[in-house]
């Protein structure tokens, strides 16, 4: 910890609204710099400058986390931005801190935090060449303005008047705010990562200027614009065009998602500070000379993200499943905004706990997440119940009853996939006392000793086999509630033999479990009920179950008919017991319902719905239809995991040694999956020539590679390989 709680928290002596304050710190140097390093937080986010210059890259800062018990703050070198004479400035919004979340219900936590006001925490720490040291904290020494920033919030927006300036400096007061919940900074940054230039700009029927970046992004527009003083820009921003090719933004609900910009003179450029914003789409509502003197070349998106390193790849001969591929990616990119966010538009943004565990084994392939669910998951520690409570989102804004099963067993799923992926026991170390909470949770919630009965679930979200008016599949919620509570228990023992902890009261509370849902569910009725039976080996007879799964895929016409809980593990249940080509079907399938699907409708990202834009061009709602939601990409990790056939194990986690049983299939010439590990890069690639499938493989690491049946045991190096195409 610096020094930075040595400060005092200020805040504006008068309120100042919705417009964003800016605290100013003046002072001078008085001998020759050697280092500098300012040490600053907020209440809300905070955009800083030392002399007109940004500090650090940090978007968004101090970023989300369970406020009441943590709160990051971020520590810069600013050593090259100071001068003799030097104005530190730091402008605050209500981001997520203060703002109206979530927009779509009331909360009580976040009434209660909006209740404090705009205040700043700081400490500036200078050393000197002569080895004396000075220190600048916050205090009532400070001065606060109003900003050009007039207003900002997280789903309406930004106004921006570059034309303001300030009539004079007000008092700040002290302010009693947080200090046992400030922390260092622990999870990723949020920062600026790509450009997207518009594709094309036209006018729609109703005689609205559309400017069209040809990707779904989350972040900004940036705008470069000669004009006059007081000219004003207001754009708007959508998703998708509706059935008639005009502007559709009813899916944001209650979220302006605007941007308005009043300028100064001549030629300048904006972008917003405060805000992010999910669309692919602007309207240019009002420009200098009117919308129609608008140009493509006047904008360009900004993609805003938490830092990640890319690690994974695929390719394929399908152009359609590429495309997939690269939708996948944008979603992860766009709802990884320091938080899992199911989606980056309308007014939610939140960050649920079953999207999470749906999709981290494919985060972690496709990108390094350990540090950012790290930090996520400190903060569902951190929100815990005393009786093991996990809410359904994390932080957790919303007011939550109940636990729901598949959301809440996060808790145990998440820091799990993280150790496979990268071979780290801290993240279990640090989540296995709320691991074994969670199980707590359960075991005394329910009505029937050894299930998960009689509570309050999501079910199998957006399942294709609801009842008419139902968002919920048909999948009995007891049912995958009791499937959750046994994955999570057999997580917990497998967690606590990495650590070395006594499991034995879980070890025999998971063959009671198993036991009671053997006799409980001895029949299943759906697709996602076959599923869970399988793929947490709970049915009598796995394999029976899997032929009954797919025999209700091949009774629905090779559709899928699961939804939020079912559909990540689908295509594992059918590889793993012989319909690896029945997998490929429904991978493959381009109609309703179906992956690709989306994609020939022109998604950019992943969707909510399978049919989020119908066959003849409708919508399939507008309360509940966002284009992107990552959550259905987890597929991915099937295709590098079976049909790549890239794989870790349990007993050498973090691909310590790798296990590579590629399965090819006709209906693709080729496939590629790379994957950078923590121990080197691991690339398995099949292709078909005439006859025979070719493998070339590179691995790091000593590998097993299975090809046709055979196995082979391998140092690290490159190998090819090839076998019969029947």
């Amino acid at each position: 910890m610096s020094d930075i709680l040595k400060g005092k928290w200020i805040a504006p002596a008068a309120d100042m609204g919705d417009i964003c304050p800016m605290f100013t710190k003046q002072f001078a140097l008085s001998k020759e710099l050697e280092k500098a390093t300012l040490h600053l937080t907020a209440l809300g986010v905070y955009v800083s400058e030392i002399n007109g210059e940004r500090v650090g890259e940090f978007v968004l800062a101090p970023g989300w986390t369970c406020y009441p018990k943590r709160l990051q703050y971020q520590t810069y070198d600013v050593t090259d931005l100071l001068k003799e004479e030097n104005l530190l400035s730091v402008t605050v919004g209500k981001g997520w801190y203060r703002g109206r979340l979530p927009g779509w219900q009331g909360s009580k936590r976040q009434t209660e935090l909006q209740k404090n006001p705009a205040a700043v925490l700081a400490c500036l720490e200078i050393s000197y060449t002569d080895g004396t040291t000075e220190t600048i904290f916050s205090d009532d020494s400070w001065k606060v303005e109003e900003s050009r920033i007039r207003f900002s919030e997280i789903y309406d927006g930004e106004t921006y008047d570059a034309s303001f300036s300030a009539a004079e400096k007000q008092p700040v007061m002290v302010y009693n705010g947080p200090t046992n919940t400030v922390i260092p900074q622990e999870g990723e940054e949020v920062r600026e990562q790509e450009t997207v230039s518009p594709c094309c700009m036209f006018t729609t029927p109703a005689g609205e200027v559309v400017i069209d970046f040809g990707q779904e992004i989350t972040g900004y527009v940036e705008v470069t614009v000669d004009a006059s003083a007081g000219d004003e820009i207001l754009l708007s921003h959508a998703e998708v065009m509706d059935q008639k090719g005009n502007f559709y933004t009813e899916n944001y609900r209650s979220a302006k998602a605007k941007l308005q910009y009043i300028c100064r003179e001549g030629r300048q450029t904006y972008k917003p500070l405060l805000t992010y914003y999910g669309f692919r789409y602007i309207r240019v509502d009002r420009f200098p000379g009117g919308p129609e003197a608008a140009k493509p070349e006047n904008f360009k998106a900004i993609a805003v993200h938490s830092q990640m390193k890319r690690t994974g790849y695929l390719k394929s001969s399908n152009s359609l499943l590429n495309k997939f591929f690269e939708n996948v990616i944008w979603g992860q990119k766009g709802n990884f905004l320091d938080v899992p966010t199911d989606c980056p538009q309308r007014d939610e943004r939140l960050g649920w706990t079953g999207d999470a565990q749906a999709f981290i084994r494919t985060a972690a392939l496709n990108f390094d997440v350990e540090k950012f669910f790290t930090k996520w998951l400190a903060d569902m520690d951190a929100e815990q119940g005393e009786d093991g409570f996990i809410g359904h989102v994390i932080p957790n804004v919303l007011d939550d009853a109940e636990s729901s099963a598949a959301w809440a067993d996060a808790a145990t799923i998440c820091p799990w996939e993280i150790y496979l992926a990268y071979g780290n026991p801290a993240i279990l170390r640090q989540q296995f006392a709320c691991m074994k909470k969670w199980i707590h949770y359960i075991t005394v919630h329910t009505k029937d000793p050894y299930l998960w009965t009689g509570g309050t679930h999501f079910g199998d979200w957006l399942g294709l086999d609801a009842p008419s008016g139902s968002y919920k599949g048909s999948t009995n919620e007891d049912f995958i509630a009791s499937a959750f509570y046994a994955h999570s228990t057999e997580l917990v023992i497998k967690a606590g033999r990495v650590l070395g902890e006594d499991v034995s009261q879980f070890e025999e509370l998971y063959g009671n479990i198993v036991k009671s849902f053997r006799k409980r569910f001895p029949v299943y009725h759906t697709q996602t009920e076959c599923v869970l039976a399988a793929h947490f080996h709970l049915a009598e007879d796995c394999q029976k179950a899997a032929d009954q799964l797919a025999q209700l895929v091949k009774e629905a016409g090779t559709k899928l008919q699961t939804g939020f809980v079912g559909t990540p593990y689908l295509l594992h249940v059918l590889s793993d017991y012989g319909y690896t080509e029945l997998a490929y079907s429904l991978l493959l399938r381009e109609e309703y319902p179906s992956w690709l699907y989306p994609v020939t409708k022109g998604a950019t990202t992943v969707w909510e719905h399978w049919d989020g834009i119908m066959e003849d061009g409708g919508f399939w709602s507008s309360e509940m239809n966002s284009y992107n939601h990552y959550a259905y990409g987890a597929v991915a990790d099937w295709v590098y995991c079976v049909a790549a056939g890239i794989r870790t194990q349990e007993q050498y986690p973090g691909y310590e040694k790798a296990v590579i049983a590629p399965n090819p299939d006709e209906r693709l010439g080729f496939l590629e999956a790379v994957l950078e590990t923590r121990h080197g890069v691991i690339r398995s690639k099949w292709e078909k020539e005439k006859d025979m499938w070719r493998y070339d493989i590179e691995t790091p690491v000593e590998t097993n590679i299975y090809i046709s049946g055979k196995e082979y045991t391998v140092s690290p190096g490159r190998y090819v390989y090839y076998s019969s195409c029947r």
